[in-house]
């Protein structure tokens, strides 16, 4: 197996390898990616009775679908103001909807496939570091009103009687949001597929396409695959294959560490079994794992290959300076992985021409949203719906390059001074 070295690799539940590629394949539907957002495009496939074949350059999940931080929740990388001025309020409210079908996607898989090492745990936080009780009172009766999804509002003194820490005051906690050990979770997806009779290879990239005529091709260094439909759904690993899907997001990295095993240590200062996250655009995520025993903590986004070690400093001192308390907490093991981000932050899902559709861009919040994805691409596939064309005003613009690298990473320096200010300020 390909995969880097993270606590969910530790965990798997199953050490299943799948072949090589070797030979030709016809099928009904070749899939180029086995992350979350293929391998529910070919759930979704082989439920309807469809011959599917799933091609993946390393083993299923090996890119940011299996090493995330496991929050399953509702929304989108942008928020739904963002959404309504391109799309329009009508289409931004189907769009919200979407969303929290992912969620119940991802929970009703766990629930009908048996899928209990994903180790499903409810509730996620969503914290402020200001004063701003406002704010999240309006927010959550918005919620409410315009989608029926009740939130929590929790005061200050709710917040740190569980969160030990004076960097946070008010929340608002989504009782239907869950967490899971994603890995566990994508591999139970993957044997479901294949008792279904799909048929998913492994250390197989694609390395050129036919696209131009009804039967594509899409060839491997052993083999080739023919069908009438191609779905690329490969993320921040993208290669060169399809140079317009390339063009169209970055590869933006994020970073990940677990503790070592201290549960009276992390229980001083974190007393709930909830993800917690903060309200900056780039905050911070986490959650205790192995039932309290390690804390997980991601962070942080760069342009570039940065350091993990160097970045696993910057994670530290935020954890600590968030709870001092976990000074002496160790970091016993530490990864990044590439997310994919579109230039308008939301996913770009569609077809591309006849036959030829595309499921990608998930900017960090992709347990939800490669569900949805991969579940309305299925239905365009099969003819059921198009509420694929929903992300139509969301489509496969040029991302902008090394400029677009250069711009975002200058964009994520700007949010983090204007929160610093807000913070400091409230």
């Amino acid at each position: 197996m390909s995969y880097p070295d993270t606590y969910y690799k530790r965990t798997m539940a199953d050490g299943a390898t799948r072949p090589v590629l070797s030979g030709i394949v016809e099928c009904d539907a070749v899939i180029i990616g086995g992350g979350l957002a293929g391998l529910s495009t070919a759930l979704q496939l082989a439920r309807a009775g469809k011959r599917v074949t799933v091609l993946e350059a390393e083993s299923v999940g090996f890119g940011a679908s299996g090493r995330n931080g496991g929050f399953v929740s509702a929304g989108y990388a942008t928020d739904g103001d963002d959404i309504a001025r391109i799309a329009g309020k009508d289409t931004a409210h189907k769009l919200h909807l979407l969303s929290i079908e992912g969620v119940d996607f991802v929970r009703d898989n766990i629930r009908a496939l048996g899928i209990d090492d994903a180790k499903p745990v409810p509730g996620l936080m969503s914290v402020l570091r200001y004063d701003d009780p406002a704010s999240l009172k309006a927010y959550a009766e918005r919620s409410r009103r315009d989608y029926g999804y009740e939130l929590d509002y929790m005061d200050r003194d709710a917040v740190r009687a569980v969160l030990k820490s004076d960097r946070y005051f008010q929340a608002l906690r989504n009782p239907n949001a869950f967490h899971i050990h994603p890995l566990n979770y994508l591999r139970g997806i993957a044997r479901e597929i294949e008792r279904l009779g799909g048929l998913i290879f492994e250390q197989s990239p694609a390395t050129a396409t036919e696209l131009s005529k009804p039967q594509k091709r899409v060839k491997t260094a052993g083999g080739e695959v023919r069908a009438p439909h191609v779905v690329f759904t490969t993320g921040g690993y993208t290669g060169g294959l399809n140079g317009r899907l390339k063009r169209s997001f970055l590869p933006i990295a994020t970073y990940v560490m677990v503790s070592e095993e201290a549960p009276e240590l992390i229980a001083s200062a974190i007393a709930t079994r909830d993800a917690i996250g903060d309200n900056r655009r780039a905050g911070d995520y986490y959650r205790v794992i192995d039932d309290g025993r390690r804390l997980l903590w991601g962070g942080r986004i760069t342009t570039h290959a940065a350091s993990t070690a160097g970045l696993v400093k910057e994670l530290r001192a935020e954890m600590v300076g968030t709870y001092p308390q976990l000074a002496g907490l160790k970091t016993e093991l530490a990864w990044s992985g590439l997310m994919s981000y579109a230039r308008h932050l939301m996913p770009q899902i569609g077809r591309m021409s006849p036959g030829v559709w595309y499921c990608t861009a998930f900017g960090g919040h992709g347990l939800n949203t490669t569900a949805i994805g991969g579940k309305v691409i299925a239905e365009g596939i099969l003819g059921e719906s198009d509420r694929y064309r929903l992300y139509e005003p969301f489509g496969l613009v040029w991302a902008g390059g090394m400029a677009g690298l250069a711009v975002a990473q200058l964009t994520y320096w700007k949010l983090q001074a204007q929160d610093w200010w807000r913070e400091r300020s409230a």
